[in-house]
């Protein structure tokens, strides 16, 4: 059976099968019918990743713990769908610095405290939103942008009710090729050939500031990436980073630093354009006598982007709080890496699903596990090392999913934030009283059990993006001008804010 094409993709459609790679994982539509194919039904790429499965104890059948039974699942649905989907928001003005990993959220995570549940999730929305905001469509000139400007787009996803506003937007480029992840249109008139939007910059609002205890910084980057780059070479591709030994994975620092003065939207790299916003902001901010802190968020490749950002900010900018909250993100340097980022105090929480094979790469062999060799081997400085700290998930877990064997799903941030909302401690049953809308989790895959009759691969624009016009044709809209990628009328917004707010600063000062 056909299935409908995905609005975003965080895996590969295609994997390149040539001699010098390891197909990881195949097309997604080998893991979402309905009926399971027989082992010898499976393509080579599918059979490899279950075998790399079971020789990574990946033990993804059985459950680890007892589930409430539904019996009736349709007065299931009907109770759900009268609950809110949010719980209330508790001041924790008192505690930010320990929400915030001061103390390395030790006697939090298990059991997971309510309070940080919450932040979890409300980060973890905002890493979504990198991508439901993403113009995928290939057939559009704008296909790699944002799909609406910065003033709205938290409107438009419904994230408004957080109390953050985006500031800046970040765009990307790589000299590196890799496959998957730089989407282009493929028209000949487009937005860009060479950048793709990337994150954002937001700040918290004054209430959200006076609930939380601090004006938070957020910056959420976006995460698109193609297994099979993992994969190859194992530790080959380590790069220096600063003055120390630290090294990181050259794919992603590539898409970190590059940029080229040909091209419109990365004349300044990824790293420049977010350094030079969150240096404004802090400078702003504390010069209002404001507490600030930091929060970088991404998922997968965003992840990784997320602990770069985070280094350079921590050695950029000392005494600042920096914390990262990554979601299925995969290793990204050396053990002197790792080290540095503790040492700059920079706070790391890692939400992992077991079952997910990301953040087990890259390293799948040559990771942290072999330190306890040191003594033998010494320091190997082309091992790869996870950092910080370890929020760790189960697919089995939750009764609303299904079980087998689907890496697309293990992986989705969706999966992720359904679990978190569910999470109360690891010897507990799933939390009944969850509030995240359970049909999330099947915007793009499947997941969740057939009972609930929650379609997969739902999330798309109305009617593929066509509409009506006035003559009965189905056509592709015109974007409303202000929805138009435009990086100098970004900068223009920006500076008449930052004015604005400077000059009310001086008025109340004198």
């Amino acid at each position: 059976m056909a299935l409908p094409r995905m609005i975003y993709n965080h895996l590969p459609t295609t994997l390149n099968t040539g001699f010098n790679r390891i197909p990881v994982i195949s097309a997604h539509q080998e893991f979402v019918h309905d009926h399971p194919k027989s082992n010898k039904m499976l393509n080579p790429g599918t059979r490899l990743a279950k075998s790399l499965s079971h020789l990574l104890h990946l033990h993804i059948e059985p459950p680890t713990r007892k589930n409430p039974q539904i019996s009736n699942w349709d007065l299931f649905t009907e109770e759900k769908q009268n609950t809110p989907t949010v719980s209330p928001k508790e001041v924790i003005a008192d505690k930010w610095r320990e929400i915030h990993g001061s103390t390395d959220w030790d006697n939090l995570l298990d059991p997971l405290h309510p309070w940080l549940r919450r932040e979890i999730v409300k980060y973890g929305e905002f890493a979504q939103a990198t991508y439901d905001a993403f113009d995928f469509e290939s057939f559009s000139e704008y296909c790699g942008s944002c799909r609406y400007n910065r003033n709205k787009v938290f409107e438009k996803l419904g994230l408004d009710k957080n109390g953050y506003d985006v500031i800046k937007y970040i765009y990307a480029m790589s000299h590196i090729e890799m496959p998957q992840w730089l989407k282009r249109s493929n028209l000949m008139e487009t937005w860009s050939r060479d950048s793709n939007w990337m994150g954002y910059v937001a700040v918290s609002d004054d209430h959200e500031t006076c609930r939380i205890g601090r004006r938070d910084i957020v910056v959420a980057w976006r995460g698109t990436v193609a297994l099979s780059e993992w994969y190859e070479d194992f530790q080959r591709n380590l790069e220096p980073i600063g003055p120390g030994d630290s090294k990181v994975e050259h794919g992603f620092l590539s898409i970190y630093t590059s940029k080229s003065e040909s091209t419109r939207y990365n004349k300044c790299s990824a790293s420049e354009q977010v350094m030079k916003e969150v240096t404004k902001l802090v400078k702003f901010y504390k010069g209002r006598g404001e507490e600030v802190s930091l929060t970088i968020t991404g998922h997968s490749l965003g992840g990784a982007l997320a602990l770069l950002n985070a280094y350079e900010t921590a050695a950029t900018l000392p005494g600042l709080s920096v914390s990262v909250i990554s979601f299925g993100a995969p290793r990204v340097g050396n053990s002197a890496f790792r080290d540095e980022l503790s040492e700059l105090g920079v706070k790391t929480l890692r939400v992992v699903i077991k079952q997910d094979l990301v953040p087990r790469m890259p390293g799948i062999v040559f990771n942290e596990s072999l330190q306890r060799l040191d003594d033998i081997t010494g320091t190997l400085e082309w091992i790869y090392t996870h950092v910080g700290t370890e929020l760790g998930l189960d697919v089995s877990s939750s009764p609303y999913l299904k079980r087998g064997f689907n890496p697309l799903g293990f992986h989705s941030l969706e999966t992720y934030l359904h679990l978190i909302d569910g999470f109360l401690s690891t010897d507990t049953e799933f939390r009944s009283d969850s509030r995240r809308d359970i049909a999330l989790v099947n915007k793009a895959c499947d997941m969740l059990v057939d009972e609930l009759r929650i379609p997969h691969f739902w999330y798309q624009l109305a009617n593929k993006g066509l509409v009506c016009n006035e003559h009965g044709r189905w056509v592709k809209p015109r974007r409303d001008p202000e929805d138009i990628p435009s990086p100098v009328g970004e900068a223009c917004d920006l500076a008449i804010k930052i004015e604005v707010q400077e000059s009310y600063q001086m008025l109340h000062a004198s």
